[in-house]
């Protein structure tokens, strides 16, 4: 195991090459980094290749240069390695702590890629919390199996979801400076971003091959082998239909229908891209019934994955989903009133339009807008209004 992990930290020897990363994150200081200094245990979780990774890294170069904490006492390692199979977390600790000479009164920074991976992994970061001097960063791209926590780690844990580049990091990550003088460039780039989207590989690549292999990657490792399905052919068709319903409501049956499969599958699969996060059910604003009965509408995880596999350009769907990603933690639920419709009603009761540019409401829409009670309203155009939305509710 000795091999595995000094591959792993290539700065217990004084080589940081593998700490550069593409381009610091705003998640990073905004969210990250306040909380390296408490003891709570920090979940990251999102899609494969969102930039937990490099999160993880941004963190431990804080820690190596910022903070002057000693390499010896930095361990990071990827608990999906077939070679770390049958270890457990405490034994990688254990070993770890003999390897460096570490007392176990010596504070540890943990960063545990792909936790989920191990089996009873709660019961495993309790233990080593409970001991103390131990700081865990854990990050896993299954919400199912980070929700299915036995309640081991409640109040000693925060997670947080790592969602694709928005626009002014996509603009960072292409080293693009708009000048206040151009700000008429802004429609141009924000219609590129929306075109593209936020996956950092792929918005500084531009290889289309990139997301293939990310999307099969989910496909194959993290839901069909994960979870013994056979039907892979089935499966990507399903993804197919996902991508193509995005923005709009899904009926599991329909879909069923269409594949020739059982209600029960179709209800299967859909669940299992939720968990894997290529797509985000929203539920329909209303009593409990209504919400129980009413079909979901389903948002992508990235606009560029979107395009990539509809080839669409209809920029109100694709500009509604991109307000959905940036305003997702609001709990935006959608209204639906004698057939019509309106975007998002969130939690705290802000009703939310999305009008691309001189896109129009209906006089019907405008009329349910103006009735609906709330505590603010928006039209969002453009990636301006997006943020208003946001800096309102901080």
């Amino acid at each position: 195991m000795e091999k595995e992990l000094y591959r792993y930290n290539p700065w217990w020897e004084g080589d940081f090459e593998k700490l550069t990363v593409l381009k610091e994150r705003t998640d990073f200081k905004t969210r990250l980094l306040p909380n390296l200094a408490n003891k709570q245990v920090v979940f990251l979780t999102g899609l494969r290749r969102i930039g937990k990774t490099s999160l993880m890294k941004l963190s431990i170069k804080h820690l190596l240069f910022q903070e002057n904490i000693s390499a010896k006492n930095i361990l990071y390692v990827s608990l999906d390695d077939y070679l770390l199979t049958g270890k457990t977390i405490l034994e990688i600790v254990e070993f770890f702590r003999s390897m460096h000479g570490l007392s176990v009164k010596e504070q540890l920074f943990l960063f545990l890629d792909e936790i989920t991976f191990c089996v009873d992994y709660e019961q495993q970061l309790k233990n080593l919390f409970d001991i103390g001097n131990v700081k865990i960063i854990a990050s896993s791209s299954s919400a199912s199996l980070l929700k299915a926590q036995k309640g081991l780690l409640t109040g000693r844990s925060i997670t947080f979801e790592v969602l694709p580049l928005n626009y002014t990091e996509y603009l960072d990550f292409k080293n693009i400076q708009i000048a206040k003088s151009d700000e008429h460039l802004h429609e141009k780039h924000f219609k590129e971003y929306l075109t593209k989207g936020g996956i950092p590989e792929y918005v500084l690549t531009n290889d289309d091959a990139y997301i293939r292999e990310l999307m099969d990657n989910i496909i194959y490792k993290d839901i069909a082998a994960v979870h013994g399905i056979r039907q892979i052919s089935v499966l990507k068709e399903y993804f197919l239909l996902l991508m193509e319903r995005s923005g709009k409501t899904l009926s599991i049956n329909k879909i069923a229908k269409i594949l020739g499969i059982s209600t029960e599958s179709s209800k299967r699969y859909f669940d299992l891209f939720c968990d894997t996060f290529i797509i985000y059910p929203v539920t329909r604003f209303g009593k409990l019934n209504e919400q129980l009965v009413s079909p979901k509408k389903i948002y992508c995880c990235d606009t560029g994955i979107r395009n990539f596999y509809t080839g669409e350009r209809d920029w109100g769907a694709v500009f509604e989903n991109y307000v959905f990603l940036r305003l997702k933690k609001m709990n935006l639920k959608y209204i639906y009133e004698n057939t019509i419709e309106l975007d998002f009603f969130s939690e705290n009761k802000i009703l939310i339009e999305c009008k691309f540019h001189d896109e129009k409401l209906s006089m019907k829409q405008q009329e349910l807008f103006d009735k609906l009670e709330a505590k603010q309203k928006f039209i969002a155009r453009n990636y301006k209004d997006v943020e208003e939305i946001q800096n309102s509710i901080l």
